[in-house]
């Protein structure tokens, strides 16, 4: 049996979108204390990106009114990509991959994300399913599964969502090492949210810090232990790119 299905995502209200300017001082100071006090490595780098760093068109069966493009954002597109590599693990590229799609919040942050399934059967996140990503303040996103394969979970966000794009989980092997990676593509959801991603940097923080956690608590519930810390790469792409795009 389907669960139920909750309203349609609609755009925050002005009010919500003026409290994320208020409430953001404090966002800021926990994403501040938990980089100073993190003992992982950090590999971090920052580049000007192009035409190559856009995602690949959404499944034409998965767009629909709901689904918010990246031609409707604003402001640049950051295309990032989170890595880790594990050590000691019993686990296969597959089965880490069942694990999160399994569960998604058992990898997120409790104190930054939990996924909330609002379509789609309970359990494993599958092809067509919807999410509502609740964050602390103003940064709850309602989101669409639209990959799904053995090392590869996709998803795109709809309208409501305060970004514009995707975000994919994926896995692999390596030698004697479990990779895993997250990789994002996205811009701000409308001018408001640029103002906090692209012109302030808060946002991007935000999303930083929580992806490098979310890289963590995966090895963790690998049973093996990071190498190398965490390596983040970051390509911004020029607006003029993003709204030429079509179907992502």
């Amino acid at each position: 049996m389907s669960a139920p299905v909750t309203a349609r995502p609609r755009r925050p209200p002005m009010r919500r979108r003026v409290g994320v300017l208020l409430r953001f001082p404090a966002g800021i100071a926990l994403v501040t204390w938990r980089y100073v006090w993190r003992v992982t490595a950090l590999h971090r780098t920052e580049a000007r990106g192009d035409r190559s760093d856009l995602p690949a068109p959404l499944p034409p069966e998965l767009v629909d009114e709901c689904s918010k493009l990246l031609a409707d954002g604003a402001g640049p597109l950051f295309h990032r990509r989170f890595t880790v590599r594990v050590e000691g693990s019993a686990m296969a590229p597959e089965q880490l991959m069942s694990a999160v799609a399994a569960d998604v919040n058992r990898a997120a942050p409790s104190a930054a994300a939990v996924f909330h399934k609002t379509a789609g059967r309970p359990g494993t996140a599958e092809v067509g399913d919807e999410y509502r990503v609740q964050m602390p303040g103003p940064w709850d996103g309602p989101v669409r599964v639209v990959h799904r394969d053995a090392t590869s979970l996709r998803f795109a966000t709809l309208q409501g969502h305060l970004e514009a794009g995707q975000i994919e989980f994926r896995t692999a092997a390596d030698d004697d090492a479990l990779v895993f990676e997250v990789e994002a593509w996205s811009r701000g959801g409308d001018r408001w949210a640029d103002l906090l991603y692209s012109r302030l940097k808060m946002a991007k923080e935000i999303q930083f810090n929580m992806w490098v956690h979310f890289c963590l608590r995966v090895a963790k519930f690998s049973g093996g232990r990071t190498r190398g810390g965490v390596t983040v790469v970051t390509r911004a792409i020029p607006e003029s790119f993003c709204r030429a795009a079509t179907g992502c």
